[in-house]
Parts: C-alpha cells; sequence; structure tokens
C-alpha cells in the first residue's frame, strides 16, 4: 500500500527505493540542488519587481455605454421607438449578462455588462457591429449611437486638487490645464480629466430692449457670428517668379474684435454687436461649483499634500475655498505606483513655474501610495509569519529541523510568486494572503520529511550503521533517502487532497470570482512546489544540516502529550458506550453550535464585511428642480459638519457634477451624475494609524447628522462606503416589476415607506424622479404659417435664450482649452415665462412677430425616467444596513413578511423572486438584488466547489485505501471543525464571510490530510500484528505530536491575517477549525474506524493469520519499514 523499505539484506537498498525515493537520490548530492535553490530566490525577487503592484485585485467587466438621442421625444416614446428595439438587438449578442436602460425625455442610456472575464475589445467590437448592422431600423430623428466602453483601468488612481483662498475657479481651471498637458506626458499616463471651475468663454450676453429697437432678431444675430467668424485660404498668385499665398482673414481673435462685429444695418447705418449685446471675455455661466474644505486636524497642523509639499500657507482658514481636480488614470498592466509616483515628481519639479503663491495642490487621492503601503505591509506579515513558523519548529522540533525547514519555505513561497507571472496576476492583498495562508499548509511537507528523517535517526540499527560504517557520510545519505522515501506516496496523497479541497474554489464565478481566485491557484501552486521542495531540496539540506553530528532531537520516551492521548483513548474504545456517546455529544454539540448561533443571529452571514479605508463618499440627490444655489448650500452646511470630525483631514464637494469615481462608482455609473440637484463629497481621512476608529465606524457616527442636515432639505443621503469586494447598485435592494409602470411606482412607493419604517435600513431612495412642473409652449401652426415662421426656429430661439447656444470659437492661439463664443439672453431677461413670450421672431415681410402670439401655454408634470433591466420595466427601491446586524439578508427577513402584506392594484398578493426575475410581468412582483444577489451567487458557487471537493477527497482516499467505507470515516471529520469555528466567530464579533467558508473549505483539505495518516497508521499497526483497539489508540498517539505541530504551524502563520479586516474570516476558520480538529476528530476519527471495523477486521485478521505461512516473506517485504517510533 505503501513505498517503504524492509530489513532483507541480500536485495541491495538502492533497489527498495520508490519514485520518491529515486527522485530524492538524484539531488540529494547533486551540485545542481543548490543551483536550483538560488534560481528559486531569484525568481522570486525578480517576480516581486516585476509583478503591478495595487491594492484591489483587478476585476475585468466588459461593459458599455451606448447613448441616443432622439430630440423631442418624450420618455414613454424614447421606451418605444429607441431603447426597446435596441435592448433586444443586444440582448442577441453571446456574452451578454445584463442589460439595463434608461429612457427619459429626448434620450436613451442602455448599459452593457458582459460576463465577468470576457475579452473587452471583442465584446465592444461586437457591439459596434450589432448596432450599426441594423441602425437602418432605427426610426427617423434618432441619433447615430455612441459607445463608450467602460473597464476598470478608466478609474483614476491619482488626483490633485487646487486651491487657494483668493483664486478663482477660472484660474484654476486654467493653472489645471497646463498641469495637465505635462502630466499627459508621463510614460503609462491614460485618461485625464479635468474636474470643476469654469471655462474661459467669450459671453455674449443679448438685450432684448436693444434688439427690438433695432428690428433685430437672435437668429440673425446667430448667423452674423458664424458667418464673420471665418478664415480660409485662398490660394496662391505668382510674381517675379515668386509664389504669394492669400488668405481670408476674418476670425474673432479677441473680445474686442467681436464687439466691432456689424450685425446688421438700420436706417442706412452699421448695427455693432455691441449695440444690441454685452460682450465679456470672461467664464462660464456656473453649472457646477468644486470646493474643498480642511477638517480639524488639517487646521492644526497646515495642509501638506503628498509628494508635492506644498503647504497651506493660511492654515487657520476655516471655510471653504473653489477648488478644481485634476484625475488621472493609468493605462492598462501599467504598475500604480510607479505612474503615480513619476506623475508627483514631476509636479515637483515644475510646480515653481506653474503655481502662484496662493495656489495650493493637494494629493486627494493616490492610490499607488495605498498600493505601496498595502504591498509593503504584507510583505512584512509574510516575513513574520515565516520567522514565526521557523521559530515554532525551533522549539518544538529543535534548531536542525528549523534549520531545514526555514530553508524550504522561501523556496516554495519564491517559486509561488513566479508562477503568479505566469497566471498574470499583479501583488494586491488578495494573492499576499494567498500566500500567507499557504505557509502554514506548507510546511507540513517539510516537517513530515524532516520529522520521518530525525525518527529513522533514531532507530537503533541505523545508529549501529552510523557508528560502524567506514564511510559516514553515505551510510546518513541513504538513512535520509530511506525515511523520504518512506513518506513520499504518503505524502504526495495528502498533498492531492489539499490541492483536491482548494482548487475547485477557482471555479467561483460572477464577480466574486476573479476578486478570490489568487487564493485557490496560488495555494495550489504552493502545495505542489513544496512537495517537490520536500522531495527535492530538503533531502539536500538535511543530509548537510544533520551531517555535522549525532541527531538528539527525538527522544527514546513517549512524550506526555501521548500518554495523555492514550489515557483518554483507551475507555472511549475499549467500553463502546462511552465512545458512542462521545460521538453522539460531539454531533450534538456541532447541531446545536451551529443551529444556535445561525439561528440566534450571534453569528451573522455577509458576504464581506466592512474595510478599514481612508475615504468615504458621501452622495447627495436634492428633488428634481432644485437650483444649483440650493444644493450647494446644503452641501457646504454638511461641509461645516464634516471639518469637525476628528479624523477628517479634508474634503472637497462636487456640485452639479461627478466626483472621480472609484470601482464602486465605475459599477454604479456615478461618473454620469450631473445637473443642478445632484452633489458628491469625497471624504479622507487620515492614515489608519492615526486614527483609533476604523472607517466604517466613522460611517455610522456621521450618518446622523448628514441626514438630519438633508432632512431639512427634503435631500436623499449616500453614505457610500468602498465595498471590499464586487460593488453592486446598493447593498439592499428591490426591484418591482409589473404590468403597468405607474402602478409599479405606487407599489415602490409602499415599499420604500417600508424601508424607512424597519430599522437597521438607511440610506434610503429610489430611481424615480420627483415631480417637477413642465411649462410646454403648444405652437399654433396656423399663426406660424402665416407669418412664415417654422417650429424650429421657435425652438432654437428659446434654446438661445435660456441653455445658450455655441456659435463657434474665439481663436486665441495661447488658450489651453477651447474658447467658445456663447450667445445667451442675460441673466435678467429670462427669470420669467412672461419674459421667454416676449422674444421676437421675425415674419417674412420683415415685421417682428412676438412669442407669445405664436404659442399657447400648458403646465404639466415632467416625464420621470423609465427603467429596463433585462428587457423588462423595473422600478428600484435601495437602502443600506446598519446597526447591530449589518447584513442585506437578514433586512431581507425582516422586510419580506411586511412586503407579503402589500395588496397591489390588480389585488392578486405580490410574487417574491429572490435569485432570478419574474418569467412574465402579468402580475405585480418584486426581485431582490443588490448584496444579496452576489452573496448567493458566491455561497452557491462555493457550496458546489465542496461538494466537488467531497468527491474528489473520496474517489483519492478510495484509489489509496481501496476500500468504499474506509473514506466516510475519514471524511467525517471535516464537520467537526464547524464546532471551533462558528463559536470563534461569535467570540471574534466577526461575520461568517466567503473567505470563512474558503477557509473552512481549505481546512478540510488539512483535516483530511491528518486523517489520511492517521487511518493509514491504523492499518500499518494491524499488519503488523497489533489488535485493532491497541492499533487505532497507538497510531493517534503516534500521530498526535506531528499532527499538533501541523495545527500549531496553521495557527501561527494564519494569525497574522487577523490584522485584516476582510480576510479576519478565513484566518478565523482556518485556525478555530484547526484546533477544534485536532481535539474532537483525532478522537472521533479512531473510534469511528473501530466501531466500522471492529467485527470485519477481527475477522480479517484471523484469516491472515490462518494464512500466514504462506504470505510470512511477501508481507514483511511490504511492511517491515514501519516501526514504532515510541
Amino acid at each position: 500500500m505503501m513505498n517503504g523499505f524492509h530489513d532483507q539484506p541480500q536485495l541491495p537498498k538502492s533497489n527498495r527505493l520508490g519514485f520518491v525515493g529515486h527522485l530524492a537520490k538524484k539531488f540529494i548530492d547533486s551540485k545542481l540542488t543548490p543551483l536550483i535553490i538560488l534560481v528559486a530566490l531569484l525568481l522570486g525577487i525578480g517576480a516581486t519587481l516585476l509583478l503591478p503592484r495595487e491594492e484591489e485585485p483587478q476585476i475585468t467587466v466588459p461593459m458599455a455605454d451606448v447613448f441616443v438621442q432622439m430630440p423631442g421625444a418624450s420618455a414613454k416614446d424614447v421606451e418605444q421607438r429607441v431603447t426597446a428595439p435596441m435592448e433586444k438587438l443586444i440582448k442577441e449578442l453571446p456574452g451578454v449578462e445584463y442589460v439595463y436602460s434608461t429612457s427619459r425625455s429626448g434620450s436613451s442610456l442602455v448599459v452593457v455588462r458582459f460576463y465577468v472575464g470576457q475579452n473587452t475589445e471583442d465584446s465592444v467590437v461586437q457591439l459596434y457591429n450589432k448596432l450599426y448592422a441594423n441602425f437602418d431600423k432605427m426610426p427617423p430623428g434618432v441619433s447615430q449611437p455612441l459607445i463608450k466602453s467602460r473597464s476598470i483601468d478608466d478609474v483614476p488612481i491619482l488626483t490633485l486638487t487646487l486651491w487657494g483662498e483668493s483664486s478663482s475657479g477660472t484660474e484654476l481651471r486654467q493653472i489645471a490645464a497646463q498641469l495637465d498637458e505635462q502630466i499627459k506626458q508621463v510614460p503609462d499616463v491614460s485618461e485625464t480629466t479635468i474636474i470643476g471651475g469654469q471655462k474661459r468663454q467669450l459671453r455674449v450676453d443679448l438685450n432684448p430692449t436693444k434688439l427690438n429697437g433695432f428690428g433685430l432678431t437672435p437668429l440673425e444675430i446667430s448667423k452674423a457670428l458664424q458667418t464673420q467668424n471665418a478664415e480660409l485660404a485662398s490660394g496662391a498668385f505668382n510674381q517675379n517668379n515668386q509664389s504669394f499665398l492669400v488668405r481670408t482673414q476674418s476670425f474673432i481673435r479677441s473680445a474686442e474684435d467681436a464687439k466691432g462685429l456689424v450685425v446688421a444695418v438700420a436706417n442706412n447705418q452699421p448695427v455693432y454687436l455691441r449695440d444690441v449685446a454685452t460682450v465679456t471675455d470672461a467664464s462660464e455661466e456656473p453649472a457646477s461649483y468644486v470646493l474643498f474644505g480642511q477638517g480639524v486636524r488639517s487646521q492644526e497642523s497646515g495642509v501638506r499634500s503628498q509628494e508635492s509639499g506644498v503647504r497651506s500657507r493660511n492654515p487657520k482658514s476655516l471655510g471653504e475655498t473653489e477648488a478644481v481636480t485634476i484625475a488621472i488614470a493609468k493605462r492598462s498592466g501599467a504598475n500604480a505606483i510607479q505612474v503615480s509616483h513619476r506623475v508627483l515628481h514631476k509636479l515637483e519639479q515644475i510646480k515653481r513655474h506653474y503655481l502662484p503663491n496662493n495656489v495650493h495642490l493637494t494629493v486627494t487621492r493616490d492610490y499607488g501610495e495605498t498600493a505601496a503601503e498595502r504591498s509593503n505591509e504584507l510583505l512584512f506579515h509574510m516575513l513574520i509569519a515565516v520567522g514565526s513558523v521557523t521559530l515554532l519548529m525551533w522549539l518544538v522540533m529543535g534548531r536542525k529541523e528549523a534549520t531545514v525547514v526555514a530553508i524550504s519555505i522561501p523556496v516554495t513561497l519564491a517559486l509561488t510568486l513566479a508562477s503568479f507571472v505566469f497566471y498574470r496576476f499583479t501583488l494586491n492583498r488578495v494573492t499576499f494572503f494567498a500566500l500567507i495562508f499557504s505557509i502554514g499548509i506548507l510546511v507540513d511537507d517539510a516537517i513530515v520529511v524532516v520529522e520521518n528523517v530525525g525518527r529513522h535517526l533514531q532507530l537503533p540499527e541505523n545508529k549501529m550503521r552510523l557508528q560502524h560504517s567506514p564511510h559516514r557520510h553515505r551510510a546518513l545519505r541513504q538513512i535520509v533517502l530511506e525515511a523520504v522515501d518512506e513518506v513520499g506516496n504518503p505524502t504526495i496523497l495528502a498533498t492531492l487532497a489539499v490541492i483536491a479541497a482548494i482548487l475547485p474554489m477557482a471555479f467561483v464565478g460572477g464577480l466574486m470570482g476573479p476578486y478570490m481566485r489568487p487564493i485557490p491557484l496560488g495555494a495550489s501552486a504552493a502545495m505542489i512546489f513544496s512537495a517537490l521542495v520536500a522531495f527535492i531540496v530538503v533531502p539536500w539540506t538535511t543530509l548537510r544540516v544533520f551531517g555535522g553530528s549525532s541527531h538528539q532531537a527525538h527522544e527514546s520516551e513517549e512524550d506526555a502529550l501521548s500518554r495523555l492521548y492514550r489515557r483518554i483513548m483507551y475507555p472511549l474504545v475499549h467500553y463502546p458506550r462511552r465512545g458512542t456517546t462521545f460521538l453522539v455529544a460531539t454531533l450534538l454539540a456541532l447541531v446545536v453550535i451551529v443551529g444556535g448561533l445561525a439561528g440566534f443571529r450571534l453569528v451573522i452571514l455577509k458576504m464581506l464585511p466592512f474595510d478599514n479605508k481612508s475615504e468615504l463618499q458621501i452622495v447627495v440627490n436634492m428633488p428634481e428642480g432644485t437650483t444649483l444655489e440650493q444644493t450647494a448650500r446644503v452641501t457646504r452646511e454638511m461641509g461645516q459638519y464634516l471639518a469637525t470630525v476628528p479624523e477628517v483631514i479634508h474634503y472637497q464637494s462636487y456640485i452639479g457634477t461627478a466626483s472621480p469615481y472609484n470601482f464602486n462608482g465605475l459599477v454604479r455609473h456615478y461618473f454620469l451624475r450631473s445637473g443642478a440637484n445632484v452633489a458628491d463629497i469625497q471624504v479622507n481621512f487620515v492614515a489608519k494609524g492615526d486614527r483609533k476608529r476604523q472607517s466604517h465606524d466613522i460611517a455610522k457616527a456621521i450618518r446622523p447628522k448628514l441626514k438630519e442636515i438633508a432632512d431639512r432639505y427634503s435631500a436623499r443621503l449616500q453614505v457610500a462606503e468602498i465595498p471590499p469586494g464586487p460593488p453592486v447598485l446598493q447593498t439592499l435592494v428591490t426591484e418591482v416589476y409589473g404590468p403597468d409602470y405607474p402602478g409599479q411606482i405606487d407599489l415602490a412607493t409602499e415599499i420604500r415607506q417600508l424601508y424607512q419604517s424597519t430599522d437597521g435600513v438607511v440610506d434610503v431612495d429610489w430611481y424615480v424622479e420627483a415631480p417637477q412642473t413642465d411649462y410646454r409652449l403648444v405652437i399654433d401652426r396656423e399663426k406660424a404659417a402665416l407669418n412664415s415662421i417654422s417650429p424650429t426656429q421657435i425652438s432654437e430661439v428659446l434654446q438661445m435664450a435660456l441653455t445658450g447656444q455655441n456659435v463657434g470659437l474665439l481663436h486665441d492661439e495661447n488658450a489651453r482649452e477651447d474658447v467658445a463664443i456663447n450667445l445667451r439672453f442675460s441673466q435678467s431677461s429670462r427669470t420669467s415665462l412672461d419674459d421667454l413670450k416676449s422674444l421676437n421672431l421675425k415674419g417674412f415681410n420683415g415685421n417682428l412677430v412676438p412669442l407669445s402670439a405664436l404659442v399657447n401655454t400648458e403646465t404639466t408634470t415632467a416625464d420621470t425616467s423609465i427603467y429596463h433591466k433585462n428587457l423588462q420595466p423595473v422600478v428600484y427601491v435601495m437602502g443600506d444596513v446598519s446597526g447591530r446586524v449589518e447584513s442585506a439578508v437578514y433586512a431581507m427577513l425582516n422586510l419580506q413578511p411586511k412586503i407579503d402584506k402589500l395588496t397591489p392594484a390588480t389585488g392578486a398578493k405580490v410574487q417574491s423572486y429572490l435569485t432570478k426575475q419574474p418569467p412574465t410581468n402579468e402580475t405585480y412582483a418584486i426581485k431582490w438584488d443588490g448584496e444579496w444577489q452576489v452573496t448567493y451567487e458566491v455561497f452557491r458557487d462555493l457550496g458546489i466547489a465542496f461538494a466537488v471537493v467531497l468527491l474528489m477527497i473520496y474517489a483519492l482516499v478510495v484509489g489509496w485505501f481501496q476500500s468504499f467505507t474506509t473514506p466516510l470515516v475519514i471524511m467525517a471529520a471535516i464537520p467537526f471543525s464547524l464546532v471551533g469555528i462558528m463559536p470563534a466567530h461569535w467570540l471574534m464579533g466577526s461575520f461568517f464571510t466567503a473567505t470563512s467558508m474558503i477557509g473552512f473549505i481549505a481546512g478540510a483539505g488539512i483535516v483530511v490530510r491528518n486523517s489520511i495518516i492517521l487511518v493509514d497508521f491504523i492499518e500499518l499497526r494491524l499488519k503488523e500484528g497489533m489488535s485493532l483497539e491497541d492499533a487505532v489508540i497507538d497510531a493517534g498517539a503516534v500521530r498526535f505530536r506531528p499532527m499538533l505541530l501541523t495545527a500549531a504551524a496553521v495557527v501561527v502563520g494564519s494569525a497574522i491575517i487577523l490584522a485584516d479586516p476582510i480576510f479576519q474570516g478565513l484566518a478565523i476558520s482556518l485556525m478555530a477549525g484547526e484546533v477544534a480538529s485536532l481535539l474532537l476528530s483525532r478522537s472521533a476519527v479512531p473510534i469511528l474506524y473501530y466501531k466500522l471495523w471492529r467485527n470485519r477486521k477481527s475477522n480479517q485478521i484471523h484469516d491472515d493469520r490462518q494464512a500466514e505461512p504462506q504470505i510470512e516473506a511477501g508481507e514483511s517485504e511490504k511492511v517491515g519499514g514501519y516501526r514504532d517510533p515510541i
């Protein structure tokens, strides 16, 4: 059953070595072995330098936004004419997972999300081909689709905020445009975006009274500006053998040029633009504000930008100042740390040429720096884990054994790091924790080999061989080879069992799959390399470390733990009722502990726990129709409160525009937020080491005060923390479906009220706009036709009056950004409906016709947006969870009974769906989404992976033991680890998360590994003639010490992971599971084995003893190498 060695002297020892022994023999004296160690270490160092570093793994989620315009159409018209046909075409594409759409007046947006991991370029090309091949099916008046692909690389890794107490937004934007030019020259910089400030603009503010006095209309002024702002190369002529260029010069290059334009002739006198309008070279009318505020902490010490070295000259300023932010993204595959450092280094060099004394530069986001800090911290933690495990080996096994293990660990880790290059991983928190998590497991191979070598050196016959051999080195070499070969096959099987337990987790799908994939792939690679190192490097190292003197690590007496184990196990095995009672009690404890802690919500199930970040986003939504100034007032009040929070170092308010987005904002499409009623506040905290509270605790603390401010102004508020894993629309999402969209909104209204009245549900919002008054000017077609005025002319005049019209460019060669010539009515001339109706248009005979004579006014409510998900109309109701139970699952359980009591318009009960959309829209139904959907998918896939794990382990063990029942005994130890895992989560106050489940599954591999070796020893003792009762006790006693050592290595290696909030569950599961399985399964497995085989083994042994004369020689050859080390 296992490759061993035996005692027949007539056979050469080399013939007794199996595959592992021959492999070790090839390298034990080879000059290549030290080179292999050196090359492995160099590969690891090279991989550490080559691999890009980031804080979180990048998840490839191919997404694309499709924008289509249909001017003038209502939301319902856009839905029917544009959105629905386009959705059907897109849904035909292979690889499309979700199609989200928004239909609003005049425009349609369709968001296409492909399956995770698909090639982004191929997906977008397919989308282009599909839409443009079917563009002929679009109705007249619809624009061509504008397709924009979105990816993780679009997320800015660095944001720089310019601010100053006496600097205007226009001045700051001009400085930002100059810096932007310089930043774009830095290698591997991708998209840069300037947010905030007002662009320079040549403003032409028309005076309606003066226009009427000269008999002119806005359309005539617009036409005059466009025709006179032109310049062409007319050609060339030849004279005296020379060619001369001719060019007509008529560009508008300054405000004075514009003022002097002749726009008409009245009473035989030229009418200049300055006669009918005010022309100024200034900034555009504000459509958004960006403000910079300082927290109490920065007030005390002064604001100092990271790397840039620019210090605030007015640290006592408590007010907010105008600001402009430059957001910088990197190219795909580039190292965020290098890109960030290059940009900041260049700014340090050029700042004195571009930054005035009253302008300050603050780094408000630096994912390169956070990635560097995190990777350096994790490298340090990995070294601590390696050192801790080595010290443990030193204390328990001895100096020589610890030296061998200390060499094998870095070699294995270096090879695993090198494999990450081929996997195309990056160095991030997940890959580092995959390595740290592996340390406790991979050390087991080296422990088994080294301990077995030490045991063989203590055997009397081997001591005699070393003492009397004329070639001590050769004898020691042979003993080491025999020891390695003896445990070779069991070690390979045990390694395969651990890989079988871990590897299926690599097939977890959805957004969480790529996030967690480095753990199973990295740990599996580490296990393979650890086995190879154990068979190639460890024998070579052992021979040199143990070659100096005799080995004294193992004592001839049985240790106290083994004696205690025998004392406890004897009555459990000898008295069957006690053994049965122990098994039943263990089983009941498992049921009570798991059921009780989960049932009473003492251990909370959650996708991933909250992370401890140094930033936070506050999303403010005012009712539709709110002015920009009112939104700014609310945001300023929130900013004033945030400035008093001790941990806040500074914050940036983005009013009317979107803040620089992160991966969360990419999925939620925060970058499309714009309008007078929206605002974002980006809050930055001091470094984690300088504050006691975690970011989630700060978020919970500031939410009540922020909500109080929001409620006073009827604002909707979201405190958006950066999620640790895959982002979703919101933590808690209810999708409302039905046959009638107004009916869906009514049902959603009731559900929203339930959200607001349920404890623990906060930040309640929904995707339904507040009612907004809509004045519709209905054109009298007959009167318009009699005056030869078209509806298009009327629409253009109104648009020019309210929104303004860009009629060309101011041709300033020194301007960094385009300077538009904007034609618009003055602010005082467009404050009421009467102002608009007084506008004049010119009739066919030159007479002025007031707009009031051509239109009738109707007052209605503006169309609300219509949302679809996978072609079905939907209304979203959203919320977050906060309080004692911060998990979406339990909020759903609280809300579901209340929703079941609702009665929609049809009178039928509301149908509820947990994992899929309703098949039809015939009745009203809801579907739970958000964090729940990802939680379900991940735990479903992990459950399937666990089932595959059990099947693979069962198959491996059946193949090894040639029994269908023995594997069941071995695998019975797996659930016992939950006896330790669940209480440990409760005592630590931790959620049971996806990482906890991964730790449980990985721990199953370790438990099975130990059980395999334990049962193998039982069968060896039986073949040596020991009774079954004595065999199960003796095997457990012999294996208890190395199993304790393995468990201790796992605990020590995993302890460092406890400091990380995300992977704390992984560490708890591994540590508590190992301790529980050591104490329970090491007792339960022998008892179960004894009960299962008590009758059959005794019969088998009786039969074997009758046949002993015939098989004695062969049997001794098979088992003679296994001797009792006690």
